[in-house]
């Protein structure tokens, strides 16, 4: 199974790509498809959690980093962890998931408009192909703290 076809798919370029639910099967396929590193937003107490993903992902050679973020309760401080793990990452082929796509849209739009990747319309229209942050108010906070507006 191809990480391409977990949740909320997204190649945001060649080096960075992310998606919501991927589960063992695909996660056991990365080292094959290229990858160097993942990124791991959800906690692992969700349900959608991949047991031992840490080692599934280290026995195949790939850098593994966990920031569990609050999805009731994004932070600042989860924010400035990711931004400055892409930062260190550089050109590593890199998958930054979650549950849905959620937390890591909204965080990679902030980290775009602030790189000054992309403009705070199109981070917007990023987030909003995957979901709708003007109904869970602490994201739409965070966005809005960082002039994306929903």
């Amino acid at each position: 199974m191809a990480i391409a076809n977990s949740y909320n798919y997204r190649e945001i370029s060649p080096t960075l790509h992310t998606a919501g639910v991927v589960g063992e099967k695909r996660l056991l396929g990365l080292a094959a498809d290229g990858f160097q590193a993942v990124i791991n937003l959800l906690p692992d107490d969700s349900e959608y959690a991949v047991q031992d993903e840490p080692s599934i992902v280290r026995q195949q050679g790939l850098d593994y980093h966990y920031i569990p973020v609050d999805f009731a309760k994004p932070s600042t401080e989860n924010y400035q962890v990711f931004s400055a793990l892409l930062d260190q990452l550089g050109d590593q082929k890199t998958l930054v998931h979650c549950a849905a796509n959620y937390r890591v849209s909204g965080f990679y739009g902030i980290y775009a408009v602030v790189k000054g990747q992309w403009s705070a319309e199109q981070a917007k229209q990023h987030i909003s192909d995957i979901w709708n942050p003007s109904e869970y108010p602490a994201w739409q906070q965070l966005l809005k703290a960082n002039g994306i507006h929903f």
